[in-house]
């Protein structure tokens, strides 16, 4: 029966959660922009384009995750403060990381995400009006443009959200991490915050994609910040192993 709620009920939130995702990021973030300059008092946050991307991307991954039946627990909120920009950096176990972090981290966050994703219908193109960095691969200019479009996502005390492995696992087990991110935390100054995501490998691994999914609990565990000691080589290493046993010691076995 359950195979038959996702086919009938579940499937069709999916799509029309992402057409209204879509839809209104690239609507509303360039217009409420563009309004926010030309009008003499403000509306509040309704003419925030931020504001617009965080309260669009979050209703769609709520609406997906309740429609799935699925629980959540989301430990160590007070680990971080509000208004404040963080990198947040979490184990990628499946589909569902995305649908996890985007609804109940409660946080204000600009994606890191292949460019590639910038290709999926009504998403990508919401993602880019909202501000989410689409990354290419090369070399030292390509990581510069990286960073001035890291520091513009940052103003007003966003925070950049990553996955350091860079693609979800095939076995359940965390792979290494790229050196990326911290790269990125280094050159800011920025604290990077260790997630550990736990029991999205059980709804939908990787090697099940575009199957069914099955119903297990999803944990959303938020360490405290790693911050920067100093700048350089030696610090990128020091954060990226500290995150990655933090992450790694809560993932349940």
């Amino acid at each position: 029966m359950f195979k038959v709620y996702q086919i009938f009920v579940l499937a069709p939130v999916m799509f029309f959660a992402s057409v209204f995702a879509g839809t209104t990021m690239a609507v509303m973030c360039p217009l409420t922009g563009w309004l926010k300059g030309l009008l003499p008092f403000s509306l509040g946050v309704f003419t925030r384009p931020d504001w617009w991307g965080s309260m669009a991307s979050r209703l769609w991954a709520r609406s997906i995750i309740r429609a799935s039946l699925l629980k959540v627990e989301v430990q160590g909120r007070e680990n971080i403060e509000r208004g404040r920009s963080y990198i947040f950096a979490a184990n990628h176990q499946g589909a569902y990381d995305i649908f996890l972090v985007c609804g109940y981290l409660d946080a204000e966050i600009r994606w890191m995400m292949k460019r590639s994703l910038e290709k999926i219908p009504f998403l990508g193109i919401g993602c880019r009006h909202a501000g989410y960095i689409f990354v290419d691969k090369g070399g030292a200019g390509v990581t510069r443009a990286t960073y001035r479009k890291a520091e513009e996502a940052l103003r007003g005390g966003a925070s950049l959200m990553l996955f350091p492995e860079g693609a979800r696992t095939w076995t359940g087990e965390m792979r290494p991490f790229k050196r990326g991110g911290f790269m990125l935390a280094d050159e800011l100054q920025l604290p990077v915050v260790p997630m550990t995501i736990d029991g999205s490998f059980q709804v939908l691994p990787r090697m099940n994609d575009g199957g069914f999914i099955r119903r297990h609990k999803l944990t959303l565990t938020i360490h405290k910040p790693l911050y920067p000691t100093c700048k350089g080589p030696e610090n990128v290493a020091r954060m990226m192993d500290e995150c990655f046993k933090a992450i790694q010691g809560s993932v349940k076995r």
